[in-house]
């Protein structure tokens, strides 16, 4: 089994290919900068051949969950069971935030309680099923588990929190503004409904939607997949680990904080923002602080906000985003806590 799991999850037969084809070239493997451009096509080419196949197959899953399912699942729920079921199909939900933003409007338009509708916008961008497998890939199965187990976790007491705040009235239920800095490409930005239009669609073609799916995501998602290889591989090679272990080690008690606030404004997707985690995890950075970095950069970036501000009040995005960011925390340095555990 675990043979298995390396060949085809954690696919280090490429890394055989990689290092062979150096050794080929007769370069100094003790050189940073070989060491570098070493790590960089080694990732390059397990991410985008693992990508590939996930989206693929995630795709073709998804099919079978349109947005109209989504939202008559979660609105005939009620209590924390509706939380619940929010929650995981968050994880169900489309990859990118431009499209999940508008389900959320369609889920409360249904009308589900508000802090169900909130349960799946907190859950969707944490965790798809992609970036699940992507994540097991990158730090096994257990933290995979535990990761999203938390974000569940953080999704359901997060809805309810707002539901019992009573808010309803600060849902302004506007078309979302897609900035341009978002994961969608200039088409989407003009017809944001069109992922969703292209789901409900998809049991007539599930193969072609599936083809799609996976040429769109790569597309919106490559230069970033690039840049965080890029990063990840400076982190690596040329950031010495007492300098990191300085800002982001167990010893600085304040490590979970700083993660938070630095996965913030870092705009990028799951997938990428857990290339970064990667190199920081293997500096020695405790798992809680990697997570906390990881869930910030996929829930709380900057884009999505600037589209949730455009459907909800100042005051409601407010408290959601102190939410998010309190259990991320919270989340961080529990896991910290029980590092032993990993």
């Amino acid at each position: 089994m675990e043979r298995l799991f390396d060949i085809f999850i954690k696919m280090t037969w490429i890394n055989y290919i990689v290092d062979g084809l150096f050794s080929l070239l007769n370069l100094d493997m003790e050189l940073k900068i070989v060491k570098s451009v070493n790590f960089f096509f080694y990732e390059m080419i397990k991410i985008f051949l693992l990508l590939t196949v996930i989206i693929f197959v995630i795709s073709f899953i998804q099919s079978y969950f349109p947005p109209q399912k989504t939202k008559e699942m979660i609105s005939k729920y009620k209590g924390i069971k509706s939380n619940i079921i929010a929650a995981i199909m968050g994880i169900i939900s489309p990859f990118c935030a431009c499209s999940s933003i508008p389900i959320f409007i369609g889920i409360n338009k249904a009308g589900a309680p508000l802090g169900s509708s909130f349960s799946f916008l907190i859950a969707s961008p944490l965790i798809d099923m992609a970036s699940l497998i992507f994540l097991i890939n990158i730090f096994g199965l257990k933290v995979g588990i535990i990761y999203t187990s938390l974000g569940i976790i953080l999704a359901v007491v997060g809805g309810i929190i707002i539901d019992k705040l009573k808010l309803e009235k600060e849902i302004l239920l506007e078309k979302p503004s897609c900035s341009q800095s978002c994961c969608c490409s200039s088409d989407d930005r003009k017809n944001l409904n069109n992922d969703t239009k292209q789901i409900d669609d998809a049991s007539k073609n599930r193969f072609s939607y599936s083809k799609q799916q996976t040429l769109a995501v790569i597309k919106k998602i490559w230069i970033y997949i690039i840049i965080s290889i890029a990063v990840g591989s400076i982190i690596y090679n040329y950031i010495p680990q007492n300098i990191i272990e300085s800002i982001l080690g167990r010893s600085n008690y304040f490590s979970v904080i700083i993660a938070t606030i630095i996965g913030v404004p870092i705009y990028t997707d799951e997938m990428s923002s857990m290339i970064i985690a990667k190199a920081f995890y293997d500096k020695n950075v405790p798992i809680g602080t990697v997570v906390s970095f990881m869930i910030s950069a996929a829930a709380l970036s900057l884009p999505s906000i600037t589209m949730l501000k455009s459907i909800m009040s100042i005051k409601l995005l407010s408290i959601f985003v102190s939410i998010v960011v309190v259990g991320v925390i919270i989340i961080g340095y529990a896991l910290n806590l029980l590092h032993f555990i990993f």
